[in-house]
């Protein structure tokens, strides 16, 4: 029997499409049991709908941990949205199908609480354990807020993008940080979290330590000490001459000196004279109080019997 090569190749492409739709049809058909999860555990009778199609793909969630199926704590997309029966199902007589029982979206109507315990019931405990009492969950901020789950790239935390999320409330510093004296958050050396915990702290602030001075002492580890003479701001807060976010003088400072120095050191000897060439020589040369206080930090040499002044 000879085979007509040319009516072979005339309907080779018709037969291959006719299989590729038929098993498609079954992948995708009415019945559960056909279709396949494609992501997450019992994820098919929600990836029959949304996929890499929508405006926000939600099959990228296998490139995040939530979506590796090796690790046994892996929720499913009912572990976050509910069981959403009559979402997956809509009932007879409804024109438009009901929101999943718990909604993420910008305009949600399922109440903040509700959509953050989703996120607590895995993510509760270590550095969240503080949460109940932050000011973020008293204000109402949900994690998907700040976070987005359904992407492999989350921008908070990327230290490269964090600030951009954090500044979209934080407008003050938005603007601090970009005053000519400022840590280099915008360089990308220096993210928000690396001073703050957004989900909460023991301490105030919202710092990543106890207290501000512990949170700059990770850093400036030369300042802490011990000294013979330490000044009293330095152990008390880094913020009362220091504007940690940015400013227009130099090394963060609230106020150039000797401005800066005058707001505590009333008069007493030349501390809180007004600076002027004729009539003060201390401030002759610059005006400034750290021409001689240079260690101002903290010295273990007090210039006089009583240990006033920081010098060298």
């Amino acid at each position: 029997m000879k085979i007509d090569l040319r009516s072979v190749r005339r309907w080779m492409p018709a037969a291959l499409l006719s299989i590729a739709l038929l098993g498609g049809a079954n992948a995708w058909g009415a019945d559960d049991g056909e279709r396949k999860d494609l992501v997450l555990t019992g994820d098919k009778v929600c990836t029959r709908c949304h996929d890499e199609t929508e405006a926000y793909p939600v099959l990228a969630i296998g490139k995040t941990k939530h979506g590796t199926v090796a690790d046994e704590r892996t929720p499913t997309c009912t572990s976050c949205h509910g069981e959403s029966p009559t979402h997956i199902n809509k009932p007879e007589g409804v024109s438009e199908r009901p929101s999943p029982d718990v909604n993420y979206v910008k305009d949600s109507k399922t109440p903040v609480e509700k959509r953050n315990q989703a996120c607590l019931n895995c993510h509760q405990g270590g550095k969240r354990i503080h949460w109940q009492t932050n000011l973020h969950a008293a204000r109402d901020v949900a994690c998907t807020s700040c976070h987005q789950v359904h992407t492999q790239h989350d921008k908070v935390r990327d230290k490269q993008t964090q600030p951009e999320v954090c500044f979209a409330c934080h407008k003050e510093q938005r603007a601090q940080v970009n005053r000519p004296s400022h840590h280099p958050i915008k360089e990308g050396k220096v993210a928000c979290s690396d001073c703050h915990n957004p989900h909460g702290t023991a301490g105030e602030k919202m710092m990543v330590r106890d207290s501000v001075v512990e949170t700059c002492y990770t850093c400036h580890m030369e300042k802490r000490g011990p000294f013979v003479r330490s000044h009293q701001p330095v152990t008390e807060d880094c913020t009362i001459c220091h504007n940690p976010h940015g400013t227009v003088n130099d090394n963060l400072l609230k106020q150039r000196a000797p401005f800066l120095c005058q707001q505590c050191h009333e008069p007493s000897t030349h501390q809180g004279t007004v600076p002027t060439v004729e009539g003060n020589s201390a401030f002759a040369v610059g005006r400034g109080c750290v021409n001689c206080h240079t260690q101002i930090h903290g010295s273990n040499n007090p210039s006089t019997a009583d240990g006033r002044g920081l010098r060298r």
